[in-house]
């Protein structure tokens, strides 16, 4: 038996984001319209997607027990994400964020720093999939850690869900080169390969060793292929954006869970691009993730189903 159908290795934040209406211009002053603070990470943010979604969840990750640390681990247990695996250490701590949000169009700008940030060591990775998962959702964390879950996952028979949004640190060519399932931003997969439209390059990251590759592209929808067949394109959900933050996350977190529960993969790419349109809509990186029943009922509504 398979205690989590998802079990989420990566990045963890503190967000704290700041509304303004224009983005400031070099030595100027900037009125902020509202601020707020909220949890993020590509990893945790998915893992909250997931577990709206229907997904038993759970996070694999080194924190300490500072303020920042525990506000982390209260956003994830109050979304029921089981955080029994998270590694206790002092002086460690999430990635600390701030987010610059244009209240107009929706586009952001992060500025964070790592400092504290400190990564699971081996044996707690192995300690963690030995409990079982259906799905191993990670990103490309520093050292070793994701190179070993990725390497133990498969051999355990476990997917590997890959979210690649910078390409230089090592564990991210790993990820390029190995995940079951790897899905990029355009930017992202430009810089992998050299290429120019999402679709050439879904293709290019594909290959019959490969269940999907994956290519988003904001409002302009995303690009996939299968097993390294024929390239299809899902057409994105039309909405009116309010913050961006998170959307990609969010797809990430909607795709596993639906893999996870049994979806084909057309499927869940669907799933994932309703749930990601409908994240646009609200303000910060997880407030306006939607739960199962509002993903399935727009997925009916928008034609995507």
């Amino acid at each position: 038996m398979t205690r989590w159908d998802v079990l989420g290795l990566g990045v963890i934040t503190v967000d704290d984001l700041l509304y303004v209406d224009g983005f400031p211009a070099p030595d100027s002053k900037q009125e902020i319209r509202g601020e707020s603070r909220q949890g993020g990470g590509l990893t945790a943010t998915a893992l909250v997607a997931a577990a709206r979604n229907g997904a038993r969840a759970a996070f694999l990750g080194v924190l300490g027990d500072d303020e920042l640390s525990c506000f982390a681990i209260a956003s994830l247990e109050r979304e029921g994400i089981d955080c029994s695996p998270v590694v206790r250490s002092a002086g460690a701590r999430p990635v600390h964020s701030r987010i610059i949000v244009e209240t107009g169009s929706g586009r952001r700008t992060i500025l964070y720093t790592r400092e504290g940030a400190t990564y699971p060591p081996v044996d707690e990775v192995e300690t963690a999939l030995s409990q079982g998962a259906r799905i191993l959702l990670v990103d490309p964390l520093p050292g070793d850690a994701v190179v070993h879950a990725v390497i133990c996952a498969q051999a355990a028979g476990i997917a590997v869900v890959a979210d690649v949004e910078n390409i230089a640190p090592t564990a991210a060519q790993f990820l390029i080169e190995r995940a079951d399932h790897l899905i990029m931003g355009v930017v992202a997969g430009r810089r992998a390969t050299g290429l120019r439209a999402p679709g050439e390059i879904a293709a290019a990251l594909g290959g019959p060793q490969r269940a999907c590759s994956a290519i988003t592209a904001g409002e302009e929808g995303s690009w996939f292929s299968e097993r390294g067949g024929l390239v299809e394109h899902i057409p994105a959900l039309k909405v009116d954006p309010v913050d961006t933050t998170g959307c990609g996350d969010v797809f990430h977190g909607a795709y596993a869970a639906a893999l996870a529960r049994g979806d084909t993969v057309r499927c869940a790419i669907r799933v994932a691009t309703v749930a990601a349109g409908l994240k646009a809509t609200q303000p910060g990186g997880r407030a306006g993730i939607p739960d199962r029943a509002t993903t399935e009922r727009v997925l009916l509504e928008s034609g995507l189903r």
